[in-house]
């Protein structure tokens, strides 16, 4: 089966959108503004699970601890359980307790097994979590479970992000029916190498864990990986998968380009809401890069424009200042050839062959004041490397917030 073989329909209902699948998010009492800060989400049976974890080597205690539980299971989970408001990250001992404590909370609070589950924390680094609000949290959360709570669980997450971010499809296959959906956080500290960003994906597809874990790998890859708001990896970075097979729709290795595509078409809209919600941002911004050795030299040269400060000042002044892309191209360190290099903003070439266009500078100028932007930057090594990054503009707004985060 492939997935021309198959149709997708945009639905409500995130990552209760699924059969099977019910959530809640409540305040606890983490944050002190009394906002939401405690999300549960649930199966009501045992499903397949996998995780993407931060490569920053300082991981938070709930990194840790969810590492250990997947392998533990063996690539199942029942519950997820996400506190927003304190990162529980660089806390020694006591943070790796209150980790625990908070899996061992949620598994008991849907009667799962103490291997099934999977924490998450964000929020300022070096701060203790308060185990007995979070346990209690849990608790309180796990009665408030139902099958419209997704919504919530979505807003529990936020931190500083200014909307929450949901998104779920419908998928008509050969098969029958299956459902994915998934909720997300992340606005400031974003360049996932797996950033503070978290998502937690649903399907009811019946799917085994070590093709689930391929399949989100894959298509985080060119989601989650692939965006940047400021460069920054956390140390909390994740994103779960579960899989329980509600729907009764079962998909083999076979299928697995197919499961790759549904969860990448609920995985990008979650991830460009990170980047456009990203902290200060006015514009989300594709950058594109052709004509590399490799699609990983590509992504190598896009990564390095996507993450510039000059380049993302650059945009946020609607300034076309293609020599800043130029400049940023030549010291990725990947192959690169000025003579056959090419600039692109929006639909207007700026610099090709060696040759500038300076005098094409106001019509690229009125494409950098629109909100989205299109960036495209051709290596000239003549080979067929290409990748895709997302990032948002830089502004005196980002500087504000992170300048005054903890105060």
């Amino acid at each position: 089966m492939t997935v021309a073989d198959c149709s997708f329909t945009v639905l409500d209902g995130a990552v209760c959108a699924p059969a099977g699948f019910v959530a809640a998010g409540i305040a606890c009492g983490i944050k002190k503004s009394g906002a939401p800060d405690l999300a549960l989400i649930a199966s009501e049976r045992t499903a397949a699970a996998a995780a993407v974890f931060t490569l920053n080597k300082a991981q938070a205690a709930p990194v840790l601890v969810s590492k250990e539980r997947l392998a533990a299971s063996g690539g199942r989970a029942r519950v997820v359980a996400i506190n927003s408001g304190c990162a529980n990250a660089c806390t020694g001992s006591d943070g790796l307790l209150a980790a625990h404590a908070m899996a061992d909370a949620a598994a008991a609070a849907v009667g799962a097994g103490r291997a099934e589950v999977l924490i998450a924390s964000t929020g300022v680094i070096g701060v203790a979590l308060d185990r007995h609000r979070v346990v209690a949290g849990i608790l309180s959360a796990a009665n408030g479970l139902e099958a419209h709570g997704g919504a919530a669980a979505a807003r529990a997450i936020m931190t500083t992000d200014p909307f929450p971010k949901e998104a779920a499809i419908a998928v008509e296959s050969p098969h029958g029916r299956f459902v994915v959906g998934g909720i997300a956080k992340g606005s400031g500290m974003i360049e996932p190498m797996m950033a503070t960003m978290l998502a937690v994906v649903t399907t009811d597809a019946d799917v085994e864990p070590s093709l689930l874990q391929r399949a989100l790998t894959q298509a985080a890859d060119v989601t989650f990986n692939a965006i940047s708001v400021d460069g920054e990896c956390s140390t909390n970075d994740c994103v779960f998968a579960l899989a329980n097979g509600a729907s009764g729709v079962k998909l083999g290795a076979a299928d697995s380009g197919l499961l790759v595509e549904a969860l990448r078409r609920v995985c990008e809209p979650l991830a460009l809401g990170i980047v456009r919600g990203g902290e200060g941002a006015t514009k989300l911004v594709s950058v594109r890069v052709t004509g590399a050795q490799s699609d990983a030299e590509a992504k190598r040269a896009a990564r390095a424009i996507a993450n510039s400060p000059l380049v993302k000042t650059a945009i946020h002044g609607a300034d076309p200042n293609w020599g800043r892309l130029i400049a940023v191209a030549g010291r990725a360190g990947v192959a690169f050839a000025l003579d056959h290099a090419r600039v692109r903003i929006g639909d207007t070439i700026l610099f090709a062959d060696g040759r500038p266009f300076d005098e094409r500078s106001e019509e690229a100028s009125r494409h950098l004041q629109n909100d989205d932007i299109a960036i495209e930057v051709d290596l000239g090594t003549q080979e067929a490397g290409t990748a895709r990054m997302w990032t948002c503009d830089l502004s005196a707004e980002y500087v504000r917030i992170n300048a005054e985060y903890r105060t």
